[in-house]
Formats: C-alpha cells, sequence, structure tokens
C-alpha cells in the first residue's frame, strides 16, 4: 500500500493535527451527549484525514501493457474502395475493415494511427494505445460522398503521411514503426501526378519504416461501387444505386496491382493481395515481439485507491452530525425563548411603582 496523499503531507499535519488534538481534549472533558458529539466529530476529522492521505494498493494490468511498436494505418476510403468484389461480392472497404481489426489485435499494446484519403487526406486518429479507437474507426467507416468525388489518388496521403512519421521520430526514435498501405491501387487523378501509373514516389519514408505491407483489394475484373449520399441507407452494404459512368451505365474499379506493387517496393514493405478476410498475423511475424519487449515494453503500473470506506463513514458522520444539529437548533430556540420571557417578568417584578401615584397625602 502506498499514500499518494491529496495534499503535501505537511499541509495535512498542520490542518488535522492540532483540529484532531482539540476534538480529542473535548471528548476528555465533555460528559453524556456532548461527549458523544465529541466522539462523532473527532471520528470526522479522522475519516478525513484519511482521505487526504488517499491511500492505494498497486495494480499491473496486462492489458496496459504497452509496447514500443507504431502502427500506421493508411486507408483509401474513394469511392472506388466500395466496389463489390471481395470475398464472393462484398465490398472492398469490408476487407479493410476486418484486416485493420486483425492486424491491430495482432499487434496487442502498440500504438496506432490512422491516415485516411479520399479527395483529401487526413488523419483520422492520433497516436494512440487504445486499440479500441482503432476497433471502432474501422466497425465506422465509409466510402467518400459520391457528389464530393474527385477521383483516386495513391499519392494524396504522402505528405499526410509524412507528417505523421516525422513527429513520431521526434517523440520516439528508437521506436519500431510499421506502416500499412491498405488501398486498391486506382490512380485516376492524382494529386501530384498525371494520373495513370505514375504518382509520387514513397520512397524517402521507406528507412523510416522498419515493417509492415501494401495490401490490396479487389479484383482485375473489378465490381460495381454502390452510391453514398452520406446517410445510412446509401453506400456499401445497401441497396443503394450503383455509380454511373458517362454513359450512364454502372461504373466498374477494376484493382491495380501494379500500382501496389511500385508502392510497396517504394517504401519497402511487402505486398499482399487480399480477397479474403485469411488471417493477417503472417505481416507481423517477422516483427519479434520479445525484442520489442526488450527493447521499450514496459508494465504501466497504475494505483487503485482504497479510501471509500473512509468516505462512507466521513458520510455517515456528516449526516448524523446535520439530524443532530436539525434537532438541537429548535431546542436553543425555544430555551431562548423560555429565559427571555422569564427575564422580563424578573425585570417587571422589580421595577418600582411611580411616586405618588395613588398614595394619600
Amino acid at each position: 500500500m502506498t499514500l499518494r496523499m491529496l495534499l503535501p503531507l505537511w499541509l495535512l499535519l498542520i490542518i488535522f493535527v492540532p483540529l484532531i488534538g482539540l476534538a480529542v481534549w473535548r471528548v476528555k472533558a465533555s460528559r453524556g451527549d456532548r461527549r458523544r458529539d465529541w466522539l462523532r466529530r473527532s471520528g470526522i476529522l479522522v475519516a478525513a484525514l484519511v482521505i487526504g492521505l488517499c491511500p492505494a494498493v498497486p495494480r499491473t494490468d496486462s492489458e496496459l501493457l504497452t509496447s514500443n511498436a507504431e502502427l500506421f494505418f493508411v486507408v483509401d476510403r474513394t469511392g472506388s474502395m466500395a466496389a463489390e468484389d471481395y470475398d464472393g461480392g462484398r465490398a472492398r472497404l469490408e476487407g479493410v475493415q476486418a484486416d485493420m481489426v486483425a492486424l491491430t489485435e495482432a499487434m496487442p499494446g502498440a500504438r496506432y494511427t490512422i491516415i485516411s484519403f479520399d479527395s483529401q487526406a487526413t488523419r483520422q486518429l492520433p497516436m494512440t494505445t487504445d486499440a479500441r479507437a482503432v476497433r471502432s474507426w474501422a466497425d465506422t467507416v465509409t466510402q467518400e460522398i459520391t457528389a464530393y468525388s474527385a477521383g483516386s489518388s495513391i499519392d494524396r496521403p504522402l505528405q499526410a503521411l509524412t507528417d505523421s512519421v516525422n513527429a513520431a521520430l521526434e517523440r520516439g526514435p528508437e521506436n519500431v514503426r510499421l506502416v500499412f498501405f491498405l488501398s486498391d491501387g486506382e490512380n485516376t487523378d492524382g494529386s501530384d501526378s498525371a494520373g495513370g501509373n505514375e504518382f509520387e514516389s514513397f520512397e524517402a519514408l521507406g528507412p523510416l519504416f522498419d515493417g509492415g505491407a501494401v495490401m490490396g483489394y479487389g479484383t482485375t475484373e473489378g465490381g460495381m461501387m454502390r452510391s453514398y449520399d452520406g446517410t445510412s441507407d446509401t453506400g456499401f452494404g445497401t441497396g443503394a444505386p450503383y455509380i454511373t459512368g458517362p454513359d450512364g451505365q454502372p461504373g466498374i474499379s477494376q484493382y491495380n496491382e501494379d500500382n501496389l506493387r511500385t508502392l510497396a517496393g517504394q517504401l519497402g514493405v511487402e505486398f499482399t493481395h487480399r480477397i479474403t478476410p485469411d488471417d493477417v498475423s503472417f505481416l507481423v511475424e517477422g516483427i519479434d515481439v520479445q525484442d520489442i519487449a526488450a527493447d521499450g515494453r514496459r508494465d504501466n503500473t497504475t494505483y487503485r485507491d482504497v479510501y471509500w470506506p473512509a468516505a462512507v463513514i466521513l458520510a455517515l458522520l456528516l449526516a448524523w452530525e446535520a439530524w443532530d444539529l436539525t434537532r438541537e437548533v429548535p431546542k436553543a430556540r425555544r430555551k431562548n425563548e423560555v429565559e427571555t420571557r422569564d427575564r422580563r417578568r424578573e425585570n417587571s417584578r422589580r421595577e418600582p411603582e411611580p411616586a405618588g401615584k395613588g398614595s394619600p397625602r
């Protein structure tokens, strides 16, 4: 057990020692009900002192174990990721959802960050150890709103990823960094490129990562995409109309493996084609968790406060004190009224009669 103290010890002693000493002295000097009252008040002071000392017991929670591994998820949520050619007709984003959760479970205790891109790239989740936040984001991710679509561009998240990894390097240069780029490889309207198979290189980021993978979703045959207007009854997994092309026919999005393999080479990570929700643990098998543990894994010791019994006792004693006071106040008022009336009567008896009034001459 340890004392975490809500106030410095010297201040607690200055406040409570004289008060407790006074209360004990009054207990010894009192009799009957007054003695009981001062015993109660002594208990109130002792309970308050225990709360101020804040006793606590240390606890090491295995769920709070963290490692020095950092996972960067870069997620393509352009309209093409709603194409229904994953796992027998499901949307590509459903594969992304499953794989993000699986990778998080495969690397427990790591730190996670999420960058998504559509018509623009944004950091959706700052670096955190909260795996539940990753799952929550993955469970609710949607494709971009169809009307705002500006085409697919693999290099659109480059700057956001660069900024995030550089910030992580400043915070913990010794940490192990893994990048997982989840996309279908379409590059129809590059932000810093002319589109097609050309996009700005990620090669400068390669040395900053220790592992990871580029994960490709979809098929070369392609699939149609549900339109999305921001409401829950549209988008992938619903019966919303398909996105159409200039000819009015449903558009077909085709997976581009060449772009994804090029990206994997630039980042210095492996490429894997994801067409079913298979196991992903092989993607992190090269990361020796034991070595990571030896380098940077630590037990997060937390403390469980155990002053609650004193808080319960304090609440009961204060309630007793308040109840007793509500009984004492009317008694004191009645006593004062009686004493005041008696004094007036006594004074009226002592007043002499006015001289000459009613007396014979």
